[in-house]
């Protein structure tokens, strides 16, 4: 990791969300009458930045929006945050991205994605703006862009010396190819994204060790998998340690794992260890899900220097 450097670079998807609370899922044929209807910025990768920023982080994003607009508003959204938008590039005669979240009373959720221009990023686009990955520390990326720009992403990162972490959500269909693995050096997915990934379903606390050290093999050596308020358990190559997640009281979990992702790319920029890193984004993440919505409920520095 370039120590000089405090960028971090997101490359990622930016949506719009609308979220809806109701008592619980509806069920096949049934119809639902929901209440707190909210519309908000979201997608991933949007959501990783924007929780960096907040939290003091020098951040540049690369994405893609529709012409339309959303992606116009969007791409102010971004900018009101203080993120580099240079290289968020408009994709004509493409929608911007939607998200459509389902949260009931417990503050769990169901999103469904049409990815609109995000489906649109290539690697042309990534190679255009080579220049940040020059200045990058940290780059972070998700799954809601084109697997072929995410390999472009993590070579670039490497080739300059930046930190690449992948956040593999949501949980891929399809094997996830070499090249981009073997360059990644964290790999911070859910319980079920870990699942997707290794094959190995963790049911106790031993068979998630087992599903980090199977994602590992595959050449990832450092392996974060989040799993709610049962905490994050950090694997490398000669330790296990579970890092105890933060009480809270859970309200929405939608923006969860983004400002988990954000804060911890944002603490390793300053320096810190790993499992401080961890711990400082669990602080983050339980501050975000005692509030609704996406971008909306992520702290800011001086909130979580209070907890």
């Amino acid at each position: 990791m370039q120590e000089n450097r405090n960028l971090i670079l997101v490359v990622g998807s930016t949506n719009m969300d609308m979220a809806i609370r109701t008592d619980h899922f509806p069920r096949p044929g049934e119809t639902l009458m929901g209440h707190d209807f909210m519309r908000n910025f979201g997608g991933k990768g949007a959501n990783q930045a924007v929780a960096a920023a907040r939290l003091g982080g020098n951040v540049a994003f690369v994405g893609k929006v529709g012409s339309d607009d959303w992606g116009n508003e969007m791409l102010k959204n971004l900018k009101a945050e203080g993120i580099d938008t240079t290289h968020v590039y408009v994709a004509q005669n493409e929608s911007s991205g939607l998200a459509l979240i389902t949260t009931v009373d417990s503050g769990e959720n169901s999103i469904i994605v049409s990815s609109g221009a995000n489906a649109c990023l290539t690697a042309g686009d990534v190679r255009n703006a080579a220049k940040l990955f020059g200045k990058a520390r940290v780059v972070l990326m998700q799954l809601e862009t084109p697997v072929e720009a995410l390999v472009e992403v993590a070579q670039l990162a490497k080739q300059n010396g930046a930190c690449v972490v992948l956040n593999p959500a949501p949980a891929p269909k399809e094997k996830l190819p070499a090249e981009l693995l073997t360059n990644v050096d964290f790999l911070i997915p859910n319980e079920t994204e870990a699942t997707s990934i290794s094959g190995v379903s963790p049911s106790d606390e031993a068979s998630v060790e087992r599903c980090a050290e199977t994602i590992m093999g595959m050449g990832v050596p450092h392996v974060l998998i989040t799993m709610g308020e049962k905490g994050v358990l950090l694997c490398e190559k000669e330790s296990r340690q579970l890092v105890p997640a933060c009480k809270a009281h859970a309200v929405d979990t939608t923006a969860a794992g983004d400002t988990f992702c954000g804060a911890f790319c944002k603490a390793l920029t300053d320096g810190k260890e790993i499992v401080q890193a961890a711990e400082f984004a669990n602080k983050a993440s339980a501050i975000s899900v005692s509030r609704r919505g996406a971008q909306i409920s992520m702290p800011y520095l001086r909130e979580i220097e209070t907890v």
